[in-house]
């Protein structure tokens, strides 16, 4: 089969099509034959040797964790899907090493759920990675009912499925963001509020007393706990670099793993009208390259997604 592959760290230039063994389930597993697969921030980092022991060099790679497109075979073991099935899903991709930018993935039965009605497979492949990652955000932030809740980065991919995903939710939401997205997040429910050189003082002009719950998706760093109330809640994408909790504020780095239950949360929602799938564009396989440059490039708003 074809898939996108490196065999070294380094810029999008060592991104390439090769042909690799296709692979065959196991017990526990379906093979999905690939229509879409998203281009993540992890992707970037790991092409790019940030990753230090956790990648050795020389092996090859293939990346990608989100995935829609059709089951193709089921092991003998598992029920519930059938080949044709059109499905989503996500690979544990350190876990696994299991990449989506290939025409057939191999993954968990429990990783996996019905694609949404209605939807084509790039707008229902922006679910997995950053749909689940907005979930684990309300869950552990675990807002009081009618909470104010603060979002950076609100016009991105997770700042804007949590920024919906917490409006759904009746609570009050702050959306921090740059000026092309006040339309789209007014157009949730949530108060604009334009990104600036003092985001604390932002936000705090619309909560003086602070929010109840803050997340950090464009990750702007620890300081943002200032935006807080005493009590409240933080949660971000990378470590916070705080000696510990202050102000009695919970302090919470998400990370998220595969979950076909929770997949299935989402999809309803998005079959409701309540998940908004944005797309942003789509390269075949063979520019893979331009679809990594597009995405390192800042600005981007909805998914770059490879098509093979």
């Amino acid at each position: 089969m074809r898939a996108v592959a490196m065999t070294s760290f380094g810029g999008p230039e060592v991104l390439s099509v090769v042909e690799v063994p296709t692979p065959e389930p196991e017990a526990g597993q379906v093979r999905v034959r690939v229509k879409a697969a998203t281009v993540n921030n992890f992707d970037l980092v790991a092409r790019a040797g940030w990753l230090g022991g956790m990648l050795p060099p020389g092996p090859r790679y293939v990346l990608g964790w989100d995935v829609a497109g059709e089951i193709d075979a089921v092991a003998p073991d598992v029920t519930g899907f059938a080949p044709g099935d059109a499905v989503i899903g996500m690979s544990d991709w350190l876990d696994t090493r299991a990449g989506t930018y290939a025409e057939y993935v191999v993954l968990n039965a429990a990783s996996v759920t019905r694609a949404p009605a209605g939807a084509t497979p790039l707008q229902a492949a922006t679910i997995p990675v950053n749909g689940l990652t907005a979930l684990r955000i309300l869950e552990l932030l675990d807002p009081a009912p009618g909470a104010t809740i603060a979002v950076t980065g609100a016009g991105g991919a997770v700042g804007g499925y949590t920024a919906e995903l917490a409006r759904g939710r009746g609570h009050r939401v702050l959306a921090l963001a740059s000026a092309q997205d006040e339309a789209f997040l007014t157009g949730l429910g949530a108060t604009f509020v334009p990104r600036s050189d003092d985001p604390v003082a932002a936000l705090r002009a619309h909560a003086p007393d602070g929010v109840d719950a803050l997340v950090d998706a464009a990750t702007i760093g620890p300081e943002m706990i200032a935006a807080v109330r005493d009590g409240g809640a933080y949660a971000g994408l990378t470590p916070p670099k705080t000696p510990g909790p202050e102000r009695g504020i919970g302090v919470h780095r998400v990370h998220v793993t595969a979950d076909g239950a929770r997949l299935a949360e989402l999809v309803s929602l998005a079959e409701q009208g309540r998940l908004t799938l944005r797309v942003a564009q789509d390269f075949p396989f063979e520019q893979a390259p331009q679809a990594h440059a597009m995405l390192a490039k800042g600005g981007v708003r909805g998914r770059v997604l490879l098509t093979p």
